[in-house]
């Protein structure tokens, strides 16, 4: 019996192809590429009456071939069998291909940016990019237009601050420079930014800005104005900005009632620094002044026709207070509590005790206010005393810790103080009471009062003499 071999290696794939009610097609059980003749059905008469064996299975080295063979038709393009392992249907080929649609990459964004779709490019790159030439055939082209737009220059233009801009950088500086004291340092910090327009805006906000200070700082800000002055600032400069405060004199007065009196010694202090010429101060009639800025010219007058000269205007601010000789801050002290008790001024005395500018040695004006409290020997002195050490300790001017140590340094000399005013026991005592009552007093100070030892020989009615040792002895 003959057994048919198969055309092609392609032909054994279509071996195990049936029909689903068991018969078979020739058509469709011939082999791909074979002749209609060279069936392989099993079991079905051929056209000589004779039974056909069955095709064998192919061994290893033939499914090897039709492995091969599919790999090669798939490489060149040829889309494969249908059935075989590496067959791809048509419109899936290049779906699932990894090549290049466009033959420029995957379309992924390059690394920092600088492409793909929908990014704009690396940062900085519009900078670089040519412009395009217009075509100089082109019967419109315009070559002015072109010229102006390709030749061209970059430079850095710097926009101009505003007033309020301009004020919130220089504060700061100021500021500083009332910490470390260097006018060099507040010179070289304004050169980084200041122009022409802006330099009287320096002298303004300096003096606005001492009017809310104290008088060591009012001392430091003329300082400042006369260094600054041929570096900085010129006497134009300096002199536009006094304009700008005797304009605004009206506004000034309401947060500082005395900027009169403190802008007449500002001019006065820079007329005697060479800074500003003197006319300027005795141009009192000009016009559009108020009367304010009048009295401010005024007391500049006043200082400068002093018969003296200028130098006593190099101390019109005062020597600071720490600066000053222990002596002369007690005798300040002195002569503020004696006004005070003249006037009862609260106010007044609170001002004044605040223009020492000694918040360290508050303890020597307790000191000597309650010593004149026991030297005066009546309540009135004694309550005037006690409502100004209440006001001290409610505006916070003089701390409790101040308070405390000038109550105890009284304490510590009444050994001493008892030998002038013999009832100073006494009158301390119900001092202290009421300041208890007045309740700014801790009770740690309270309870270390001193009280005098009570001794049959000596009587305070007596006015603290000591009676004579030779007692008469009582009689049991």
């Amino acid at each position: 019996m003959d057994i048919e071999k198969p055309l092609n290696g392609n032909h054994a794939v279509a071996n195990g192809v049936r029909e689903k009610n068991g018969h078979h097609n020739e058509d469709s059980m011939s082999p791909v590429g074979s002749p209609q003749g060279a069936t392989a059905s099993v079991g079905s008469p051929g056209s000589n009456g004779l039974m056909k064996k069955p095709l064998p299975v192919l061994d290893e080295r033939l499914k090897k071939r039709v492995r091969k063979l599919s790999r090669s038709n798939s490489k060149d393009g040829v889309l494969g069998v249908a059935g075989t392992p590496n067959f791809v249907a048509p419109h899936r080929k290049w779906k699932n291909s990894r090549r290049s649609r466009n033959g420029y990459g995957r379309g992924l964004p390059k690394k920092g940016g600088a492409g793909g779709k929908g990014v704009w490019g690396k940062p900085g790159s519009e900078i670089y990019q040519e412009v395009d030439e217009d075509d100089q055939n082109d019967p419109n082209f315009d070559l002015d237009a072109y010229n102006s737009h390709h030749n061209f220059e970059l430079k850095e233009v710097v926009l101009e601050l505003t007033d309020e801009e301009f004020q919130k950088k220089v504060e700061p500086i100021f500021l500083e420079y009332y910490e470390h004291g260097d006018t060099h340092e507040v010179a070289e910090s304004l050169d980084e930014f200041i122009t022409g327009e802006r330099r009287p805006l320096l002298s303004k906000i300096a003096v606005e800005m001492a009017f809310e200070h104290k008088q060591s700082q009012r001392e430091m800000t003329s300082v400042l104005i006369s260094d600054l002055y041929g570096r900085t600032v010129t006497s134009k400069d300096i002199c536009a900005g006094f304009d700008m405060l005797l304009d605004n004199m009206t506004d000034l007065i309401l947060d500082t009632p005395e900027a009169p009196h403190i802008l007449g010694n500002f001019i006065a202090r820079a007329v005697a620094d060479d800074c500003v010429p003197p006319k300027y101060a005795y141009d009192i009639d000009r016009e559009g002044l108020c009367p304010q800025a009048r009295e401010a010219l005024i007391r500049a007058c006043s200082l400068l026709s002093q018969h003296q000269g200028w130098g006593h205007l190099d101390d019109v601010w005062g020597v600071g207070g720490a600066l000053r000789p222990v002596q002369t801050l007690t005798r300040q002290m002195a002569i503020l509590l004696k006004e005070y008790l003249l006037s009862r001024d609260l106010e007044e005395a609170q001002r004044s005790i605040k223009e020492l500018e000694v918040i360290h040695f508050h303890h020597e004006l307790i000191y000597e206010a309650i010593v004149m409290t026991l030297e005066a020997l009546n309540e009135q002195t004694e309550e005037a005393i006690c409502m100004l050490f209440q006001s001290l300790d409610n505006t916070c001017i003089v701390s409790p810790d101040q308070m405390e140590q000038g109550f105890r340094r009284v304490y510590d000399d009444m050994a001493d103080i008892v030998l002038d005013i013999p009832l100073a026991y006494s009158i301390l005592d119900r001092f202290v009471q009421r300041c208890q009552r007045a309740g700014f007093l801790s009770d740690a100070v309270i309870k270390d009062l001193p009280s005098r030892g009570r001794k049959r020989f000596v009587s305070e009615g007596d006015g603290g003499r000591i009676k004579p040792v030779n007692l008469l002895a009582r009689d049991f």
